[in-house]
């Protein structure tokens, strides 16, 4: 898994993870996967939407979550465990401040969305190389909706 247990003590307590999750490992597991699951939703483009196809980016997610310890990129570790906090968090607010944990979960979200729509480029990621066929542009149309009546 991309993200440790111990990644997220530089975002909570762990006296508030355990009152939260009851000492339930596999709760904080899961927050944990979902957050590199939405993380990595983010940061996937789908290259056959030609929106996509104006030469952005395309970040090799794969290898990104696959690194481990100090080879993970930091920035991406702490979006992630943003997340991550706000999964476990919405179970609970013991001691949190509930505000601020959602107010840095949308910043989070939104820096993904950046990131994914390359207004935010990470040159040190690793990214994917698109073949020649995957960019060729594909045939559209265009028109409008029917006239409407007020009959």
């Amino acid at each position: 898994m991309f993200l440790q247990r111990e990644d997220l003590k530089n975002n909570i307590y762990n006296y508030q993870l355990d009152q939260i999750t009851e000492g339930d490992e596999g709760i904080v597991m899961q927050a944990m996967q979902a957050a590199e699951d939405e993380a990595r939703s983010y940061m996937e483009a789908n290259i056959y939407q030609k929106e996509n196809q104006d030469g952005r980016l395309i970040y090799d997610t794969d290898a990104i979550f696959a690194a481990t310890g100090e080879d993970r990129h930091a920035l991406i570790v702490q979006q992630c465990i943003t997340i991550a906090k706000w999964y476990i968090v919405d179970l609970c607010n013991v001691d949190i401040i509930y505000e601020q944990a959602k107010e840095r979960y949308d910043r989070a979200t939104a820096w993904l969305t950046k990131l994914a729509g390359g207004d935010i480029v990470l040159k040190n990621l690793p990214t994917n190389e698109i073949s020649e066929e995957d960019t060729e542009l594909k045939p559209f149309s265009f028109g409008s909706r029917p006239k409407f009546n007020y009959e």
